[in-house]
């Protein structure tokens, strides 16, 4: 019987797609067990948006989180995403940051690590690479898929065959959009197939309503594993259904390796904790929906979610189309880097800056001043000359790789952070994100004052 796996994506990427990655450990913690029962090929858990969203929005560390995940799923293989030389940021870190972080993701216990790089630049895995290598970690290298003119099937086969080189152990097509057709699926597997002699992973979305053909197709290509979510977290700017995958699978003679029983215990468990966030109104009814459109704007699942979440923040939904009208136009501007994190954050707003202020190009983001620097790579395309010139001015282009430019910072941090921080992790949590860990030191450190002072103040007799 032919094998395939299935990664489920319910602790990250589908909650992430749809509610913005706000479901907290507390809420999942005791489905655990029942999940390492499951069969899963991995159980993808962390990186992505994880790591900012614990320290901003949850209040929790997410070296803690990524602890407790791994004691109760002992069994299971733990995936994150990495984005390369930006690790969890936003920006390039130096070398000995990427290899520490690298280090202590393995030590905290992520056995598959996805690396991906937002314009495919192959510079920019190298070191995230070759330390995850050495650490013993799965290498799972990663093509940012999209559609452009800049972007071909020999160009994905041969950056494939690139990573191959590199040492990765699975080549994985992240299609973040879900703007991937069933051919495309078909014609990129096979070329990939051919350049390369280790296993080839597929990553989509439901968000255009294609995902279900998408991967029908890619199985008989040859793929080997694919993304699927538990089906209360499935759907809409999701991945597809789990359990419908397996039972499809199983009935055409392929083996996932998944037990059923198990699979609706999972979703019976999360059904309550979906139910919860679209009465409180964090699972907006767009996410759920199929929408065509984006096979034109090429906006991934997270992107779309926080898009909502940003808009809804200014009272301006109302523009929520031209945002939506404006992106490709900035993505076009741009040399038309795929929409994945940091460039689906960077030019989603840019696009709202654009319409908000009736102008184009009259706010301009620090983010994309660096991209047109060089900062974060080679463009896939040529970058229009006109909007360079507008965001550049008098600036000067960055030569050669960036993150050789950049000096080492994390001991000159661990000592500036002495008795505040309080092992190694949460030094690099500070400096993927200063200002966001600084409230959560100071947040964590009122809460442990109030429970001391509530502990060992004496009790006053009348």
């Amino acid at each position: 019987m032919k094998k395939i796996g299935l990664t489920e994506t319910v602790l990250r990427d589908a909650n992430q797609s749809l509610i913005a990655t706000r479901l907290p450990f507390d809420m999942f913690a005791d489905i655990l067990p029942t999940m390492d029962k499951a069969g899963y090929y991995s159980s993808e858990c962390w990186g992505g948006a994880v790591f900012d969203v614990c320290l901003r929005y949850l209040n929790e560390d997410p070296w803690e989180r990524l602890r407790k995940i791994r004691k109760g799923m002992p069994n299971t293989k733990l995936q994150m995403l990495l984005r390369g030389q930006n690790i969890l940021g936003y920006k390039h870190y130096p070398d000995e940051v990427v290899r520490m972080f690298v280090d202590k993701s393995v030590d905290n216990g992520i056995d598959i690590i996805r690396i991906f790089d937002a314009l495919n630049d192959i510079r920019n895995i190298e070191v995230a690479t070759d330390e995850a290598i050495k650490k013993g970690a799965t290498v799972s290298g990663t093509i940012s898929y999209t559609q452009s003119p800049v972007h071909t099937i020999k160009a994905f086969a041969d950056y494939a065959k690139q990573m191959e080189n590199l040492g990765v152990q699975t080549i994985c097509i992240k299609d973040m959009a879900g703007t991937m057709s069933p051919d495309e699926a078909t014609e990129l597997i096979t070329a990939i197939k051919k350049q390369v002699k280790i296993p080839v992973v597929l990553h989509t979305h439901c968000t255009t309503g294609m995902a279900y053909m998408t991967y029908y197709a890619a199985v008989e290509a040859g793929v080997d594993v694919i993304d699927t979510a538990t089906s209360c977290f499935s759907g809409g700017t999701s991945q597809p259904s789990t359990e419908t995958i397996h039972y499809a699978l199983t009935q055409i003679g392929y083996d996932t390796g998944l037990d059923a029983k198990v699979l609706k215990e999972v979703n019976d468990f999360f059904k309550p904790i979906r139910d919860q966030f679209v009465k409180e109104g964090k699972l907006d009814p767009k996410a759920l929906s199929t929408d065509s459109d984006a096979l034109v704007y090429k906006i991934p699942g997270g992107m779309l979610s926080n898009l909502i979440s940003q808009l809804k923040a200014q009272n301006a939904m109302d523009k929520f189309d031209a945002v939506l009208e404006e992106t490709p136009k900035v993505r076009e501007d741009l040399g038309y880097p795929p929409l994945v994190t940091p460039m689906s954050q960077m030019v989603g707003v840019q696009a709202t800056a654009n319409v908000l202020a009736g102008e184009r190009y009259k706010n301009i983001s620090k983010e994309v001043i660096a991209y047109c620097r060089g900062e974060y790579g080679t463009a896939p395309g040529k970058i229009n000359e006109e909007v360079k010139k507008k965001v550049l001015g008098d600036v000067k282009p960055v030569e050669g790789r960036y993150a050789d430019s950049l000096e080492p910072v994390f001991e000159k941090t661990k000592e500036e952070l002495k008795g505040i921080a309080r092992n190694d992790e949460e030094v690099l949590s500070y400096i993927a994100f200063p200002q966001v860990t600084e409230k959560y030191f100071a947040a964590r450190k009122e809460r442990e004052e109030k429970v001391v002072k509530y502990t060992i103040e004496p009790i006053k007799e009348d």
